[in-house]
C-alpha cells in the first residue's frame, strides 16, 4: 500500500487509508484537522488546525507503509498530540512589565473613551436602516420608507435611491442637507468603493455594505447619555495578564470564516496566529489584520456570567523586525459595539478563538446600556 508526499501534502493511494486519515482522527481529536507535512514546531501546527507528521513520524522519506503499521503510528501520534497540548513553554508566560505601565494603560483607556463619544463613535449611532433596491423615502414621518428619530429631521427630507449597487441621495425642497459644510439637493452617497457622509444639524449618516445588504449608519450628536459617559465597568488591572506571545504567520491567502450578528458568515483574511500560555497551559488566537496591528476577536468562560456574552475584541502590536514574539495584553481586551449599541454589525468569535478559561480582566459587560442580547455567545 503506497504513501507518497507531493510538495507539502500527504498523499495516500488508498480510499480506505485517505478516509481514516481524514475522519477517524478527527473525530478522536475534535477538531478539523487537515494531514499535511510542514516544517513547524507540533504545538504550532496542533493550534493551527494542522497536524505536521513529518515532524512526528518522519514520513518524508517513507515509501511503503501497511495498514497494520498505519494504524499504530496513527493511534502513537494521537496520544503524543493529546499530551503536546497541555504542555507549557518555556518561551512563553508573563512578560515584563514597563515602568510607566499604568500610566500606558490610562493613555489607552483616554483613547478608548474618545474612539467611544466623538461625534461618530460608536455609542451615538441612533439607526441602521437597510435599503431596498429602487426608491426609498426618508424623514421622520409616519408615511417613509426609512424613519429617522422623530423630531431630528422633518417628516420628509428626500429620496434614497439603490441602483445596482450605487445609493443617490435627492434631497427634498427646503431641507437643508450638507455635505463638507455646503448644502446640497442631490449626491451620490455611494458608488460602490466610497461612502460620502453628510448631515443635517445634529445628524450624520453614511452608507455600510456588508455582503449583499446596503444600510444607511445614521449618528446622532446630541446625546446627554453619551455625554455624561465615564466608561464602562472592568476587572482590577492585573499584570498578570501581560503576556508574552509567539506570532505564527498563516500561509498566504490563508482566511477564517468569521460571522456577524446579522447572520453572515466571511471567508476573512487571516495573517496568522498568536500563541500564549495562562496557568502553564498554551492557547491559540487566530488574528484578522486591522490597520496597522493584529486584531483578534475572542471568547472565554466569563461571557456567561461577567464580560459581554459574545465576547470581546483586542488589539496586539505586530511583532518587531527579526522577532516571532509580542504582548497580548488581555487588559486591553474591549467591548464591541454591539454589546452597548444595536445599531451594529459586529463580528462574532470563531469557534477556535473561544477559549476555554476565564481571562479575568479588561472591560465587563455594560450595565444600562441596549445591546444585542440576541448576538449571545
Amino acid at each position: 500500500m503506497g504513501v507518497k508526499t507531493v510538495s507539502r501534502t500527504l498523499s495516500i493511494e488508498d480510499g480506505l487509508i485517505v478516509w481514516y486519515f481524514h475522519y477517524d482522527i478527527v473525530l478522536e481529536l475534535h477538531n478539523p484537522f487537515v494531514f499535511k507535512i510542514l516544517s513547524r514546531p507540533l504545538v504550532h501546527v496542533i493550534n493551527s488546525g494542522y497536524l505536521s507528521l513529518q515532524n512526528m513520524l518522519l514520513l518524508r522519506n517513507v515509501t511503503q507503509i501497511d495498514l497494520k503499521s498505519m494504524i499504530q503510528r496513527i493511534s502513537l501520534l494521537t496520544t503524543i498530540v493529546l499530551l503536546a497540548v497541555n504542555c507549557s513553554r518555556s518561551d512563553l508566560g508573563q512578560a515584563p512589565v514597563p515602568d510607566n505601565y499604568i500610566n500606558e494603560l490610562e493613555e489607552w483607556k483616554a483613547e478608548r473613551m474618545v474612539s467611544l463619544t466623538n461625534p461618530t463613535g460608536w455609542m451615538r449611532l441612533a439607526g441602521m436602516y437597510f435599503l431596498g433596491e429602487g426608491e426609498n423615502r426618508f424623514g421622520s414621518g409616519e408615511n417613509v420608507d426609512i424613519q429617522f428619530p422623530g423630531g431630528t429631521i422633518p417628516e420628509y427630507a428626500g429620496t434614497i435611491t439603490l441602483q445596482s449597487g450605487t445609493v443617490t441621495m435627492y434631497v427634498a425642497a427646503g431641507v437643508n442637507i450638507s455635505f463638507e459644510g455646503e448644502p446640497i439637493d442631490q449626491i451620490v452617497l455611494y458608488d460602490g468603493e466610497e461612502t460620502h457622509a453628510v448631515e443635517h444639524e445634529t445628524l450624520e449618516w453614511l452608507i455600510i455594505e456588508r455582503e449583499d445588504l446596503i444600510a444607511i449608519r445614521l449618528y446622532n450628536k446630541e446625546n446627554q447619555k453619551v455625554d455624561d459617559f465615564e466608561g464602562f465597568p472592568r476587572y482590577e488591572t492585573d499584570t498578570k495578564w501581560h503576556l508574552k506571545a509567539k506570532y505564527v504567520p498563516a500561509e498566504e491567502g490563508t482566511t477564517i470564516s468569521i460571522a456577524n450578528v446579522l447572520g453572515q458568515q466571511t471567508d476573512t483574511p487571516s495573517p496568522g496566529h498568536l500563541e500564549f500560555m495562562i496557568d502553564d497551559k498554551v492557547y491559540t488566537l487566530d488574528a484578522l489584520e486591522g490597520s496597522t496591528n493584529l486584531f483578534i476577536i475572542l471568547g472565554d468562560e466569563t461571557n456567561r456570567t461577567e464580560t459581554y456574552q459574545a465576547g470581546r475584541y483586542l488589539y496586539v502590536e505586530y511583532p518587531e523586525e527579526e522577532s516571532d514574539y509580542t504582548i497580548i495584553d488581555f487588559n486591553k481586551a474591549y467591548n464591541p459595539p454591539c454589546a452597548y449599541n444595536m445599531f451594529t454589525t459586529c463580528q462574532l468569535p470563531p469557534m477556535q478563538n473561544r477559549l476555554e478559561t476565564a481571562i479575568t480582566a479588561g472591560e465587563l459587560r455594560p450595565v444600562n446600556w441596549d445591546g444585542l442580547e440576541s448576538a449571545s455567545f
